[in-house]
């Protein structure tokens, strides 16, 4: 019998859309999002010593990449999307259960009104409103692996950028969203098949759209406005 499984809780973060989203989590440990339990699940004693833990684990859906059947074979980004690896050797999104793996900082637990217990946390690496299927904490004895390998990922080479975030412009941005923006724009967020250094992207980010060129190792904000305008 197969089993089935359903939302438990679901992520607010500072990003509407895929762009800019990390390659994984705890690159950019700023950011910050809050985890709020589906109605069901708002039991307190459902996360009684949670507190005491540092790090958690989330399993959670890549919702906006659920697509009918699956290949054996993707391309990372960090490969630059010209060569396929077997799916089950990356992170890609497009895996036959769309389901992501992600270690968060736990920053907080707070006891709400409106919601219930909810969790904040740091360097998460997921859209606004993701669905999270578990959560369950960072056992640093079983989880970390100092000698572990790191696959292509070892000799992909890093995809930091040196910003150029003129001051008028970062003093657009909330005070706290500063460093997140300055992290997140640093591992280009652009996809590996656009690196034409004319085109200005737009990044869509804690209700702002940060519009920037890159040359080079040099990405440079032209400009920053309330999204929608």
């Amino acid at each position: 019998m197969e089993a089935t499984i359903q939302a438990i809780a679901r992520i607010h973060s500072d990003f509407p859309t895929k762009f800019g989203i990390p390659r994984q989590s705890g690159l950019v440990e700023e950011l910050r999002a809050v985890i709020v339990f589906e109605p069901e699940f708002r039991s307190p004693d459902a996360l009684r010593g949670i507190e005491d833990f540092s790090h958690l684990w989330l399993i959670w859906q890549f919702s906006q990449a659920v697509r009918q059947g699956w290949s054996p074979t993707v391309r990372p980004p960090r490969l630059g999307g010209n060569t396929r690896m077997g799916v089950f050797a990356t992170r890609s999104p497009f895996r036959p259960n769309n389901l992501g793996l992600s270690s968060v900082r736990l920053l907080g637990v707070e006891s709400t009104r409106e919601y219930g217990t909810v969790l904040h946390v740091g360097g998460a690496d997921l859209m606004d409103g993701t669905p999270i299927f578990d959560i369950k904490p960072y056992i640093p004895y079983g989880d970390c692996h100092p000698e572990a390998s790191g696959g292509f990922t070892d000799t992909a080479g890093d995809f930091l950028l040196e910003v150029d975030f003129p001051e008028a412009l970062l003093a657009r941005l909330p005070e706290e969203k500063r460093q997140a923006a300055m992290g997140v724009l640093s591992h280009d967020p652009r996809p590996p098949y656009q690196r034409s250094p004319e085109r200005v992207y737009g990044l869509p980010f804690a209700g702002f759209d940060i519009r920037f060129t890159v040359e080079g190792s040099r990405l440079t904000v032209r400009d920053v406005a309330p999204l929608g305008e």
